[in-house]
């Protein structure tokens, strides 16, 4: 659901550009409640499993394909607000050094790909996990509703930016019920890989997982016949091996690798759901050239390398690992800032006024 320069007028682009940097100067201030030293190198792996995943495009229909967003993938894993923050380093990785999704449009993709889908997918999410039984399933379950509802929302809001300042005059119903329609079929795979995923880091270390903290139901006691919270044990220190997530983080990278090195080379070459409907209703009249169609990464290649199996394999690498480094710098900068403004002030070495 990239959105490429040219669908959108210039004022409503700015527009969108200001909504998006205000959303992710909220989603800093926030993150920092979210972030400790074991999560901000994780979100920075999220970010980077959201760019391998999103190569992976998936047959929806006929001549369609879908991606994943990972919104709620992000959300569910590291909280709402570094969700935020993990989509949107996949979205300026793409835009700058892979010529995906316009630059112009920058602030409409970030408002829409990854505002939209966070906040809509989390809401869903806690909503559901307040009234399942607190089990593990309950939040699988929550995450695969949760994902199914981000996606057909952040096409519906792609048509409400679209029918304020599309660039072409087209029918905004029809081009509302085939975005919708197409989403809802990819938010079936967002979903089923959102589910997967999450299952998989909550079956190996739970206490990662930003949206299964807080929901263990506590022991209850009989007392003179009602049922009593138990009191809390005091819990024995877990080993340094078992707090580390080392093994989880180079796991995931080992993942994303791999899907973005060698798996990408099988994804589905039909048109996305946006460009697809684009090409359908004529949306893609007046698009422009990428800013940077002419990047050495452009299209998901590597310039110069003519086996096309071993360009788009360097490309994902490379989109792998900067991907990581720039999230995992930008996580760790929020997580040091909390600490600097959470450490107690010393104010005995301030002198006094006389």
């Amino acid at each position: 659901m990239h959105v490429p320069d040219g669908f959108i007028n210039a004022p409503v682009s700015a527009a969108a550009g200001v909504v998006a940097a205000g959303a992710v100067a909220v989603s800093l201030r926030g993150a920092r409640r979210e972030l400790d030293e074991r999560t901000a190198p994780l979100a920075g792996l999220v970010a980077a499993f959201i760019f391998a995943v999103q190569m992976l495009n998936f047959p929806v229909a006929a001549g369609t394909s879908g991606h994943l967003l990972g919104g709620a993938l992000a959300a569910i894993l590291v909280g709402p607000y570094t969700g935020v923050l993990c989509v949107s380093v996949v979205l300026l990785m793409q835009g700058i050094l892979f010529a995906d999704g316009g630059l112009t449009a920058l602030g409409v993709n970030i408002t829409v790909m990854a505002v939209v889908t966070t906040v809509v997918a989390y809401a869903v999410f806690r909503g559901l996990v307040k009234v399942l039984p607190k089990k593990r399933p309950s939040i699988t379950v929550s995450a695969f509703a949760a994902a199914v509802l981000s996606v057909p929302a952040a096409a519906a809001a792609f048509t409400l930016v679209y029918a304020v300042g599309g660039t072409t005059d087209v029918p905004i119903g029809q081009v509302l019920t085939a975005m919708v329609g197409v989403h809802v079929l990819i938010g079936i795979g967002e979903a089923t890989i959102t589910a997967l995923t999450v299952g998989a880091v909550i079956a190996v270390r739970p206490d990662l997982v930003y949206g299964a903290r807080g929901l263990t139901a506590p022991l209850k006691l009989r007392v003179n016949g009602e049922l009593v919270d138990a009191p809390a044990a005091e819990p024995e220190p877990a080993p340094v091996a078992a707090r580390s997530p080392r093994k989880l983080l180079l796991a995931g990278l080992a993942t994303s690798l791999v899907l973005a090195g060698f798996v990408s080379f099988y994804a589905s070459a039909s048109p996305d759901g946006l460009e697809k409907v684009a090409a359908d209703k004529g949306i893609d009249a007046k698009a422009e050239d990428h800013a940077t169609a002419d990047s050495p990464l452009a299209d998901y290649g590597v310039e110069g390398v003519t086996n096309a199996r071993l360009s788009g394999g360097l490309a994902g690498v490379i989109g792998v690992g900067v991907t990581v480094v720039a999230g995992t710098g930008v996580f760790w900068a929020v997580r040091k800032r909390r600490t600097n403004e959470t450490s107690p002030a010393s104010t005995s070495d301030i002198p006094e006024n006389v």
